[in-house]
């Protein structure tokens, strides 16, 4: 990159309109809505939010700003351009600083051990269903590894234990359908006196998966339990006729959340609920059809669990199947599915420090857990190899350079897919820590590009000074690494405090750290291509090692110049 060139983040309105619709997707997650829907949705999602629509904080006004950068030589040193645009208000304000640019020293990162890493936490998944999800023992092993990599990079580590609410699946779920062969009681049908039966089994991870939170449900063929069509789910007379049965919603651009749909099928007394994903992820992963994934729920606003309700989700074929076979055939439907909904699991919380001359503190942080049903390698497989490699260069650096200036923390979290558990829990353990000492919080959640669906990747975070360092080492970065600078784009953001959303890890740090309400500071990466996640198919096939050098090394060179400054 040139040195005269100028670089711009601003986005206008003809530019959102090219936008695909993997860019729509990244940018409503950015700003906390869901994901779901076609390109016509998201672009009405993005440009005119529902009014029921949670974002990441209650009373949020909308507003989302962005950093641009550019840089100007004159004849003594490059200054920065920062340009803020407020999306929601369309203005645009520019600026060019005083201060010069400080001379920064980028970080090493070996993109190689980081993607071993990464490999190294997909094996120690579930044998059948390849997670690590929260409570179990595959999510214990995880957290035990990476304590045993702070402790090979030469710090003190430690694990923390919480107790956080979190279910257990007791076996393998089971979802069929059976055409009988018009036989007589008492003769069970599709049983083996049953002659001419048939019996359709989905398998499960590929066709169909159960949901967070769902309860335990056994429905066999002699029941032969109605399956009603809820649509999109907004219908009072459609749950009222479901009562006793089990509901199918049709998972569309219009359809509420998880929470309200259990919470829906709770209030209704269904047996199980059904939600047919028919447009997440078609022909992204599979040609003509939708891949199940898993979702989880709002477990505080449940008075009790439903301790008795199944909840899953299946691909659009099976939704289509059973509609044509059960709602409008003559087929029944059987299930099993034993999930312990109402208790705690021990999750684990491993951090690695390099203590410094203060108190004041620098964390990295990433999940180690996935959902139940996803090896996770992207989700987030990915952010947790990557802060164990920083771990590593961080901990040769502390061998070079001596005791830095701010002590720097590395933790992995568990719980987050159920609920962001691990890091609430351990945020409110320490607050009185944090609140006094904390300097910043990096979370690197998904920080990966996949190399077919390469929209680069978003750095933001909620301090204008902060975010001015991260251009600037962004172009440092550009000019030493231009074949990553020019492969994987960078999107700069600056994020107000209130407006920062509540969908990962960094969110505890901003939000409740300081019960008087005062916002602590953090930065985020997200990447993009991440179509796979919460799916059976999020696996290292597709893992690309090299898109996380680009989030690693910049946010990595911020925290050494913080640590150790000009050495």
């Amino acid at each position: 990159m040139g040195s005269n060139q100028t670089i711009f983040t601003e986005y206008t309105m003809d530019d959102i309109n090219k936008w695909t619709v993997s860019q729509l997707r990244n940018e409503l997650k950015l700003r906390g809505y869901t994901v779901s829907g076609n390109k016509e949705e998201l672009f009405e999602r993005l440009h005119n939010p529902p009014d029921d629509q949670e974002k990441a904080k209650p009373g949020n006004d909308g507003y989302l700003t962005i950093i641009g950068y550019a840089f100007v030589n004159t004849p003594f040193m490059p200054y920065l351009v920062v340009s803020i645009l407020f999306m929601a208000g369309g203005g645009v304000i520019s600026y060019l600083t005083s201060e010069p640019i400080p001379d920064y020293e980028l970080i090493e990162f070996d993109s190689e051990r980081t993607r071993s890493f990464a490999q190294d936490l997909v094996d120690l998944g579930h044998p059948e269903w390849g997670g690590r999800m929260s409570g179990t023992i595959e999510e214990t092993a995880a957290a035990e590894s990476n304590k045993q990599n702070f402790t090979d990079a030469g710090m003190g580590a430690t694990i923390e234990k919480f107790n956080v609410p979190m279910f257990e699946i007791l076996a393998t779920p089971i979802l069929r359908m059976c055409e009988t062969g018009g036989i007589i009681p008492p003769f069970d049908p599709c049983g083996p006196s049953d002659i001419g039966s048939s019996i359709t089994e989905f398998t499960h991870l590929e066709q169909f998966v159960i949901q967070g939170y769902s309860g335990t449900q056994q429905i066999n063929f002699a029941q032969n339990i109605a399956v009603i069509d809820l649509g999109n789910g907004s219908e009072n007379s459609d749950w009222d006729s479901a009562s006793g049965n089990v509901g199918m919603v049709w998972g569309r651009g219009d359809v509420t959340g998880n929470t309200d749909l259990f919470l829906r099928a709770q209030e209704s007394d269904l047996f199980a609920l059904i939600i047919v994903n028919e447009i997440q992820n078609c022909d992204e992963l599979i040609s003509g059809d939708c891949v199940p994934y898993f979702k989880s729920v709002d477990v505080s606003r449940f008075e009790t669990m439903p301790a008795g309700i199944a909840f899953l989700m299946v691909s659009k074929t099976v939704g289509e199947t059973i509609s044509d076979q059960i709602i409008n055939g003559t087929q029944r439907l059987g299930l099993d599915v034993r999930v312990d909904n109402e208790g705690t699991r021990e999750i684990s919380v491993p951090c690695g420090v390099i203590p410094g001359s203060s108190n004041d503190m620098i964390i990295f942080g990433a999940h180690h857990d996935t959902v139940y049903n996803s090896p996770g390698a992207v989700d987030d497989s990915s952010g947790t190899a990557t802060v164990l490699e920083l771990a590593t260069q961080f901990g040769a650096l502390y061998n070079d350079l001596g005791t830095p200036e701010y002590t720097i923390k590395f933790c992995t979290w568990g719980g987050e897919e159920e609920g962001l558990f691990g890091s609430k829990a351990w945020v409110e353990a320490h607050q009185e820590e944090l609140r006094d000492h904390l300097r910043v919080y990096v979370n690197l959640d998904m920080n990966h590009v996949d190399s077919d669906r390469n929209n680069g990747v978003v750095l933001f975070g909620n301090d204008a000074d902060d975010m001015q360092h991260i251009a600037n080492i962004h172009y440092k970065f550009s000019e030493e690494y231009p074949n990553l600078a020019s492969k994987y784009s960078a999107d700069i953001r600056l994020v107000d405090s209130s407006d920062m959303p509540y969908n990962s890890d960094h969110a505890p740090f901003v939000f409740e750290i300081d019960p008087d309400g005062e916002y602590g500071k953090a930065m985020v990466c997200y990447g993009s291509g991440s179509a796979e996640y919460h799916t059976y198919l999020d696996t290292m096939e597709r893992f690309n090692e090299e898109s996380l050098a680009v989030s690693g090394i910049v946010y990595g060179s911020f925290a050494r110049w913080l640590a150790w400054g000009e050495q």
